[in-house]
């Protein structure tokens, strides 16, 4: 899961983006409203953190300008927690409104709960990426019209990259979303798994379609 950070005090930002990381979240932050704008239309966030209070641009001009472009919920953050702000926050489009200062177990729980009812939404029964198919319902798998038999932990492994194309994917994530554990570096399973699946998806076809991110982790996208 990728999260954007939208923060413009340094000490807070940094506060954020450790801990989110520690969870086990890639996290990219921008230090003023108008480098996050960029970052939340040009890249693909399952959630975005938002400084209310920021010169320049703030944060409701920021949400104001992705409304009705970008789905991704947003929290926003602010020092104000009048009952007027609260509701100007959620009829401007936010999904939810933390006041500062908060804890960041309070911060975390509301990230899971966003991110949890955005995995309940409906997902595509087909997902394709260049000639390869994945039926999630039928777990069926075919690249080039050809049938690739996987394992439950091969094909947990594969759905978890096409649901994010695009995007680079740590060891530790994957780590947490296939096999429900913390990434131990001493290991190599997530290496092994991959270096497998792609003997079946990726060496017998001309295009491969998951690439190493040398020190960060793995990407799955189309670059014929």
């Amino acid at each position: 899961m990728k999260i954007l950070v939208i923060e413009d005090e340094a000490k807070a930002r940094e506060y954020m983006r450790h801990g989110l990381t520690e969870a086990g979240y890639v996290v990219d932050v921008a230090d003023n409203g108008q480098d996050g704008l960029f970052y939340a239309l040009e890249h693909h966030y399952d959630l975005i953190l938002l400084d209310v209070m920021m010169p320049g641009l703030n944060g409701w001009e920021v949400m104001a300008q992705l409304h009705n472009k970008v789905q991704t919920p947003v929290i926003f953050l602010t020092a104000k927690g009048t009952l007027e702000d609260r509701i100007k926050g959620l009829e401007t489009g936010a999904d939810d409104y933390l006041v500062k200062p908060f804890s960041f177990a309070e911060l975390l729980a509301r990230v899971r709960t966003l991110l949890r009812r955005g995995s309940q939404l409906k997902r595509p029964d087909v997902l394709t990426i260049q000639d390869l198919q994945l039926d999630v319902a039928r777990r069926r798998v075919e690249r080039a019209g050809q049938r690739i038999d996987l394992t439950n932990k091969e094909f947990n492994l594969l759905l978890l990259f096409m649901q994010h194309p695009g995007e680079v994917l740590t060891r530790t994530i994957i780590a947490s979303r296939v096999w429900d554990m913390n990434f131990d570096s001493d290991t190599n399973v997530v290496d092994v798994a991959v270096r497998r699946l792609r003997q079946k998806i990726d060496e017998p076809f001309a295009h491969p379609v998951i690439h190493t991110v040398h020190g960060v982790g793995y990407r799955c996208e189309d670059t014929q």
